[in-house]
């Protein structure tokens, strides 16, 4: 469109007048720095407009001005104050973004919770299933104890504290026919570190001692019974307390125990 066709087709005064939109009007402002012509035709449109306003209003005095404010009782107008028009969609989706939020966190830390009971749950398993097992172990083995102490055809031997250790005592059951030999040894002190109980079989005329077997692991021996090698040929029984891995013949001075079949 040409600038005088521009300025004949009516927008220059709907601009003056304030009836255009934002965007016409931003439209008609950039029009007018672009073009002198429209921008000198605005200005003899405001200029009209000021002047046919004065020709219509009539001249008041100050004196008369004064008196019209009293009578409309304009002193002390209120100011009325305009709240801006809230977007209650934007105030909703963060409403909505905030809730889903917090439900994942929720939902998150109930997982979180539940895979740890969970584990737990199997860490307790693990745990009591082991405690029943080492119970069926110790189950089993007093049960085997009383066996042997309850067989009738078992020799019981009992062996008393010698010089070193008076206060001590164990018992021999020996199976002359299978010649199998246990050990009770409740009665003997635990074992210093770095020593071991061995047992002797004894010939006592000459005496000839021969060695059947260690009392190993003696602190992890709850029942204290021990199980050592064969013997067919035996007229006594002694124990005494070596270094770890038993001697060759006993230490007489570590004599702990000594008893007569």
């Amino acid at each position: 469109m040409e600038t005088k066709e521009y300025i004949e087709s009516g927008i220059l005064e709907l601009y003056v007048y304030g009836l255009l939109s934002e965007a016409e009007s931003e439209e008609v402002a950039a029009m007018a720095k672009k073009h002198p012509e429209i921008n000198a035709e605005i200005i003899a449109i405001e200029k009209s407009v000021v002047a046919l306003s004065s020709s219509f209003s009539p001249f008041q005095s100050a004196e008369n001005y004064a008196k019209i404010k009293e009578k409309l009782n304009l002193n002390a107008s209120e100011v009325i104050p305009m709240t801006p028009k809230k977007n209650w969609s934007q105030y909703i989706g963060w409403a909505a973004a905030i809730v889903l939020l917090a439900g994942i966190v929720f939902q998150y830390n109930q997982l979180e919770e539940t895979n740890n009971q969970v584990v737990n749950t199997s860490i307790e398993k693990a745990k009591i299933e082991k405690e029943r097992n080492e119970l069926a172990v110790k189950k089993a083995a007093v049960e085997k104890n009383l066996a042997v102490i309850k067989d009738v055809n078992n020799t019981v031997v009992t062996l008393g504290g010698q010089t070193v250790a008076p206060e001590s005592s164990a018992k021999v059951y020996w199976n002359k026919e299978t010649q199998v030999v246990y050990v009770d040894a409740t009665g003997l002190p635990e074992p210093p570190k770095g020593m071991v109980y061995q047992v002797w079989a004894l010939k006592l005329n000459p005496l000839t001692p021969t060695s059947i077997g260690l009392l190993d692991n003696f602190d992890k021996n709850d029942q204290r019974f021990f199980a050592v090698n064969n013997t067919g040929d035996a007229e006594a029984f002694g124990i005494t307390l070596e270094p770890a891995g038993g001697s060759l013949t006993p230490t007489m001075e570590q004599l702990y125990t000594l008893g007569k079949v």
